[in-house]
């Protein structure tokens, strides 16, 4: 019985092994095929050296004054280097803006050992794409994938030059696309691609392929505990980049659509108290005053279900779609709006380039104990200018066994809605507050340290 066993154990095993190595893809004539035209990328920032913390001239003796002369400080060469590759037979080449930064010579260096300086046509640290120019032609170039078809469990491979080690090819599939992963500024413009690909420093700005041997992103970051790859990279998705290449191509920026709206996540809790069946959409936690929204009729409250063709599954969903959309377009957008869905028309406004965070507020008249467990006063004149809010009260103090307090109501917050009314004076919050339904869910919206939230209170 036991030698039975082995001869069809025997014979078992290099049929599964056959089959396991039938079904593996062959990289082998992709990596040779578009190696050429990816690129090294090397470049150096001159950078002045501090100079000495010296004291007074009339402090120094004399004899030695003329060692303390003030001298121009040497430059010194600070080195980086990332990856890149060319887009067009006539010299374009895509990368990271974070790889040029600053930079003050960029040089290119080619599989072949050939090697171009390049100059930049133009950058977006949004996106953190750079499209640079060698002065050649008759160059090996990559194509950029057009479509969005891109799956999860995809197999797909990267080329670059990790630490160094120049043209070094990885493998992985694909573990998650429309990654939000929000920049130091708090952006969110790019649906990042997540892969399991060994990406390392010296990667950055590298081609994405896949099977077929097309571009489907440039890789741009990692997560790491160690510096080196864990399995997390992220790449910007072909169709940013077909977008943002063929601005700077154009006039050597990016515009992107804007709406002027701060958003949130919307919970089981929240989804519940505004007639969703499931958590959904993002919930419109502030507006800027005169922006596309405002104009539209969008207001604070408001949970977007959908944007032009694109449903909003999570918060995150919305800059995506919304920055990709040229400034000026007339879009629809569903939004649920106490409980019934409303379609409305919004013409897109130009991203501008930041905005001012808000003052803290400070406090007037006080008043006793409410039914939510709050005291409460109204918000100056002055301070509410500044906030850019049609008014509010602030919370100064919570009883802890409250509904408030269950709600994360906390002293210093300003509360702007209760349900689904808006809260402009001390008078408007009282009389509010009286008619609240008990035993309902309800949502709360409030200002903490210049941020707005929306929560929902129960009360009992």
């Amino acid at each position: 019985m036991i030698v039975r066993f082995m001869i069809l154990l025997v014979l078992v095993l290099p049929a599964v092994a056959s089959a396991a190595g039938y079904n593996l893809p062959d990289f082998t004539p992709l990596i040779e095929k578009s190696s050429p035209a990816v690129v090294k990328i090397n470049t150096v920032t001159k950078v002045k050296q501090g100079g000495l913390n010296l004291p007074p001239s009339h402090q120094i003796p004399d004899i030695f004054r003329h060692l303390f002369e003030p001298r121009e400080m040497p430059e010194r060469n600070m080195h980086s280097m990332g990856s890149g590759f060319f887009i067009s037979a006539d010299g374009y080449l895509l990368t990271n803006n974070h790889v040029i930064e600053d930079a003050d010579e960029i040089v290119v260096r080619l599989v072949d050992r050939r090697e171009f300086k390049a100059m930049i046509i133009g950058s977006d640290p949004r996106s953190d794409l750079a499209l640079l120019k060698v002065d050649e032609d008759d160059l090996p170039f990559l194509e950029l994938e057009s479509s969005e078809a891109l799956k999860v469990g995809e197999w797909v491979v990267a080329i670059g030059s990790p630490f160094g080690l120049d043209f070094s090819a990885s493998a992985g599939i694909v573990s998650a696309i429309g990654r939000s992963i929000p920049t130091e500024k708090n952006e969110n413009y790019v649906p990042f691609i997540q892969t399991d690909v060994a990406i390392n420093p010296g990667n950055s700005g590298g081609p994405l392929f896949n099977l077929e041997g097309k571009v489907v992103g440039v890789n741009s970051q990692i997560y790491t505990r160690s510096g080196g790859s864990i399995g997390l990279s992220f790449a910007i998705p072909s169709a940013v980049a077909i977008n943002v290449v063929s601005q700077l191509k154009e006039k050597g920026r990016v515009d992107r659509g804007w709406l002027g709206v701060v958003i949130q996540e919307v919970d089981k809790n929240l989804a519940d108290s505004f007639g969703l069946k499931k958590p959904q959409g993002a919930l419109v936690a502030q507006m800027e005053r005169g922006g596309p929204a405002d104009k539209s009729g969008i207001q604070v409250g408001d949970i977007i279900l959908k944007f032009g063709k694109s449903t909003i599954v999570t918060s995150g969903d919305l800059p995506h779609v919304v920055g990709s959309t040229p400034p000026d377009t007339k879009v629809p957008v569903v939004v649920m709006r106490e409980g019934k869905k409303k379609t409305l028309r919004v013409v897109v406004g130009r991203l501008p380039g930041g905005a001012d965070t808000p003052p803290a507020l400070s406090s007037s008249q006080d008043s006793g104990l409410d039914r939510l467990g709050l005291a409460v006063e109204t918000v100056d004149a002055a301070l509410k200018d500044k906030w850019r809010l049609p008014g509010g009260v602030r919370v100064t103090r919570v009883d802890p066994q409250g509904a408030a307090a269950d709600a994360g109501v906390a002293p210093g917050d300003v509360i702007a809605q209760l349900g689904f009314e808006q809260i402009n004076t001390f008078e408007d919050y009282t009389r509010i507050t009286a008619k609240l339904p008990s035993d309902s869910l309800l949502p709360i919206r409030f200002f903490r340290d210049g941020r707005p939230t929306f929560r929902t209170i129960r009360l009992q």
